[in-house]
């Protein structure tokens, strides 16, 4: 530590010292700093430095620390007041708020002494003119906390009448307060009103909005409006992940995930913050904290998980179970303290009572990545029957229901039938359609199974049925690949079923059966084919043969009605093959419609979804979009995951492309749960994450935003997704942080992005990403890396040929240099060489718009840089070399301006702009007369530009309007000035 010698070199450190992350070791230096400032002997430096203590102990995890400091500042108060100086004194009368505040959260603290403070506050407070604000919202806090509602209810109304002054809270701080107590009445609607200002960013402070956002959530779930509560949780948890602080608030968000079914999100946050199982000193907020991991641990314990291992306390393994009886106890004997301080049973009845909530959402999705913690294993069929659920008859009689009528699950329900039957001795028939079954789920590996089918069909008397078996499994065949064995298979079955039906020995059913497994093979084939004309021409054939057969002879057989169906979906499948894009979308549509008429919706999905990439590859936009809202829609409930997840993504980009954002990302939010449901978190549920992270983007959602896109890149690779989706998530990431004021963690973001794409072969991205990082680095205050930056951008800019990107880099590092060990002299060689690429841009360009474009960057380029020869010059200096730079400036102002002029009415903004620097600068060369004639210039440009005349240049649209004005004012006012002198 370097040595404390004099009081600005205190007061540097301890500046220095707020600026550190929050926790012990911020708070240790600030012990050794008061230490230090005890050596120099200088009354207020103690003071100063034993606030700056009591600060830092106060935004921690050690609050209780922080009696001591405030004690000792007390005494010297009334000891030396004159000591103190207007703001010492301020801050003294301040922290009584959080001292008081702080008692109330140390159980070991008595009632008494609490209520005895607070009359020492409101005493101090009249003797030194403060309004009574900040006393009657600290005696609420403590009418609250111990369960006197009437007392709390009379503070709360004193509070509000009374005037705000210098002691009250900040707004953002005394809406979230009052929100909190409306909330706790169980006014969610008021609360939220009163939160909005702050949710919403028009009050802010260090501590808000996090706890508004953060005590939001619940009562978001309780009025039913799980989107706000969502976007709350995303944008709030990343403001109080780093500061050690907000137990209290982070709690809230793991309660969050508790109450929405994202149990998985809540251990990653649990596991994040280890030391909030343990640290004592503020245990207002361990309490809190302890609840919602008992809530947590009690909800994966009531889903079977009770033995899953969880984070939780240091030095020993847990489980579910175990870390929640733990944490109940832990949080019961806390509140028991508090209760027993306060002579009630309030405080354990409130912890009780959260421990106890039950899920306000079956299942939110909150759009970053989330496995749901797996289920318990199903019981088997035995154990199912012994708990009084179907015997075997009743299962048999529901699968073979399910199946006759084509409904989705027959194959479990068979299944289910088939596990029942253990032991069972059934007949031929039953044990043939559970080997058929069987067979059907198992795909390619299926074959065998089909034949076991075929030949219990046969004992039971169904030569038919048996044909249809061996045609599955032939069919079966062509999808493992062997298409020529499949079609000599099925050759044979389909000449059998066709003698078997003419002689009446076989039905209609059994036969469709057949002809449709030929027809199916020889599609196949035809796609191997890849589009081969005999075998399309023999495809199709077949498949009109299907509905030859069966086309009106359908019934009510629901399996006839499905073959028609298909049949004409399979030619848009041939028609396809054969390049008739627009027939083959037709015949998609009439098979997915025939599926639908025939009470089938979940058939027509695979349709509807192939539509809708033809649709989407004939550039109709307006069906694409129509197929897969069908699909979706038709699929309902029995969609599985893994598709539901594909389709919801394709839907989110067709939206997307029309601009709405706000719908494009709820699908995309859609794509990312279903897709973590189906465990392709990191496959297509990165892919989801990322295009929800840019629509969020394109909101301007930017925390909600950089979350997923944080967590979008947990599992987004250049291998699976493309360095092209990793770069643009990077990109888009670091606009997010940007816009947050995380300007190096934006640097580094897009500094990563600039490493990939610097292979790539063309270089406009790499060059792009450079100069933003290099905005990035001067952002975070890092000059020398930043200039890095902007030099390698300059460098590509330059050989791609773009001169503005090459000129904006050079101005860049221009700035820079003023902060560096360049200084002046390379910021002028640096600005110099700017003004010569906007010259030799405008000599070169090769039309109007690009000589015009080159003039105005080189108008704005003398413009900025007699800005920097002003700013080069030490406030208060004076002296030949002082007027000699301003006398520079003066030239580039007039340069700024004639280019300008030469652009005509479209700069002239720019140009009066220019004019008024240069009349200023006059005034400041002592040239009044020539201040006069350059204001007088300005008036006279905006002559015949009323408020409301002129193109969007110079005053037709607002900001026109507000820029005439404003101009105008500042010329007559130099006007004004000029003539005085």
């Amino acid at each position: 530590m370097t040595e404390i010698t004099d009081f600005d070199a205190l007061r540097e450190a301890m500046a220095d010292n707020s600026g550190q992350p929050e926790g012990p070791a911020r708070n240790a230096r600030a012990e050794q700093l008061l230490e230090a400032a005890e050596k120099l002997n200088v009354p207020l430096a103690v003071i100063e430095a034993l606030g700056h203590q009591l600060k830092v102990y106060n935004y921690s995890s050690e609050k209780g620390k922080m009696f001591v400091p405030f004690a000792r500042l007390l005494r010297l108060w009334d000891e030396r007041p004159e000591d103190f100086d207007e703001y010492e004194t301020h801050s003294l009368h301040w922290v009584f708020k959080w001292v008081s505040a702080g008692m109330l959260d140390q159980p070991h603290i008595p009632l008494a002494s609490i209520e005895k403070w607070l009359g020492e506050m409101e005493h101090r407070y009249r003797l030194a003119g403060h309004s009574e604000r900040a006393v009657r919202s600290a005696e609420h806090s403590v009418a609250a906390h111990i369960g006197d509602v009437a007392r709390a209810e009379r503070a709360y109304a004193a509070w509000l009448a009374a005037d705000r002054d210098t002691m009250a809270d900040c707004h953002a701080c005394e809406l979230h307060g009052q929100g909190w107590w409306q909330a706790e009445l169980g006014r969610d609607a008021e609360a939220l009103e009163l939160w909005r200002p702050v949710l919403e960013g028009e009050y802010t402070c260090a501590h808000e909005p996090h706890t508004a956002l953060a005590s939001s959530l619940v009562p978001l779930l309780r009025l039913g409006r799980p989107d706000e509560a969502r976007a709350n949780h995303l944008r709030g948890f990343r403001l109080v992940r780093a500061m050690e602080s907000m137990r209290g608030a982070y709690a809230e968000h793991v309660e969050f995930c508790a109450l929405t079914g994202n149990e998985a999100r809540g251990l990653e946050l649990l596991a994040e913050r280890p030391a909030y199982f343990t640290d004592d000193g503020h245990p207002q907020s361990r309490l809190d904290f302890l609840s919602v991991v008992a809530l947590l641990m009690d909800r994966l314990t009531g889903l079977g998980l009770g033995e899953r291992q969880v984070p939780g306390p240091a030095g020993r393994e847990w489980t579910a179970r175990e870390l929640g009886v733990h944490a109940r106890g832990e949080a019961l004997a806390l509140a028991a303290r508090f209760d027993e301080r306060n002579g009630t049973s309030y405080v354990s009845e409130r912890a009780r009572a959260r421990m106890a909530r039950q899920p306000l959402a079956q299942r939110l999705p909150l759009g970053v990545r989330s496995v749901r913690p797996a289920p318990p294993p199903v019981p088997p069929a035995a154990a199912v029957r012994a708990a009084g659920q179907p015997d075997l008859p009743a299962l048999l009689a529901e699968a073979r229901r399910l199946s006759d009528t084509l409904r989705p699950n027959a194959v479990e329900a068979w299944a289910a039938a088939a596990e029942a039957a253990e032991g069972s001795d059934l007949d031929p028939r039953d044990r043939a359609e559970m080997a058929d079954h069987e067979a059907m789920s198992l795909g390619p590996e299926g074959t065998g199974l089909f034949e076991r089918a075929a030949d219990l069909y046969a004992e039971a008397g169904d030569p038919g049925e048996a044909l249809a078996a061996r045609a599955r499994g032939a069919y079966v065949r062509a999808l493992a690949g062997d298409v020529d064995g499949a079609v000599a298979a099925v050759t044979g079955l389909y000449d059998e079923i066709l003698a078997l039906y003419a002689a009446e020995g076989t039905g209609m059913r059994q036969t469709a059966s057949v002809v449709m497994s030929r027809a199916r093979i020889l599609t196949r084939r035809a796609h191997e084919g890849e589009g081969d004309g005999p075998a399309l021409a023999e495809a199709e054939a077949a498949v009109r043969e299907v509905l030859a057969l069966v086309d009106g002879r359908t019934g009510e057989d629901v399996r006839l009605a499905a073959r028609v169906a298909e049949a004409r979906a399979m030619l848009g499948e041939l028609a396809g093959l054969a390049g008739d894009l627009e027939r083959a979308a037709e015949l998609f549509a009439r098979g997915a419609a025939a599926f639908v008429a025939a009470g089938l919706p979940w058939y027509a999905v695979e349709y509807e979804a192939r539509l809708a990439t033809l649709a989407h590859h004939l550039g109709d936009a307006a069906e694409t979009e129509r197929a897969l809202r069908a699909a979706l829609e038709h699929g309902g409930a029995h969609l599985e995951a893994p598709g539901r997840a594909q389709l919801y993504l394709q839907l989110a980009e067709v939206v997307a492309g029309r601009g709405d954002a706000v719908e494009a990302a709820r699908h995309a939010l859609e794509a990312a749960h279903w897709a973590d449901e189906a465990g392709e978190s990191a496959t297509l549920g990165a892919w989801a994450r990322q295009q929800l992270g840019g629509f969020l983007l394109r909101q301007g959602r930017w925390a909600e935003a950089a979350e997923v896109l944080e967590s979008a890149l947990l599992n987004l690779t250049a291998e699976t997704h493309g360095d092209g989706a990793l770069v643009q998530t990077l990109w888009w990431l670091g606009d997010c942080v940007s816009e947050l004021g995380e300007h190096r963690a934006a640097a580094e973001h897009r500094l990563r992005a600039a490493g990939i794409a610097r292979h790539w072969p063309e270089q406009h991205d790499h060059a792009t990403l450079a100069h933003l990082a290099g905005e990035s680095l001067g952002q975070a205050g890092l000059p020398v890396e930043a200039d890095r930056a902007y030099a390698r951008a300059g460098d590509l800019w330059r050989a791609l040929g773009d001169a503005p990107g090459l000129i904006r880099s050079l101005r860049a590092r221009a700035w820079l240099a003023l902060e560096t060990e360049g200084g002046a002299d390379e910021a002028r060689a640096l600005m110099t060489e700017a003004v010569h690429a906007c010259e030799t841009a405008r000599e070169e360009a090769s039309d109007e718009e690009s000589r015009q474009r080159a003039a105005v960057e080189l108008g704005d380029t003398h413009r900025q840089f007699a800005d920097l020869l002003t700013r080069s010059v030490s406030e208060g200096s004076e002296g030949p070399a002082v007027r000699a730079v301003f006398e520079e400036a003066l030239r580039r102002l007039q340069r700024a301006a004639e280019v300008f002029a030469s652009l005509g009415e479209g700069a002239l903004h720019h140009r009066t702009g220019a004019e008024l620097t240069a009349g200023w600068l006059e005034i400041e060369l002592d040239r009044p007369a020539d201040a006069r004639v350059r204001a007088r210039v300005v008036l006279s440009a905006y002559d015949g530009h009323g408020d409301a005349d002129g193109d969007a240049a110079t005053g037709s649209d607002g900001e026109g309007r507000s820029t005439v004005r404003a101009r105008r004012a500042e010329a007559e006012h130099m006007l004004r000035l000029a003539s005085e002198d």
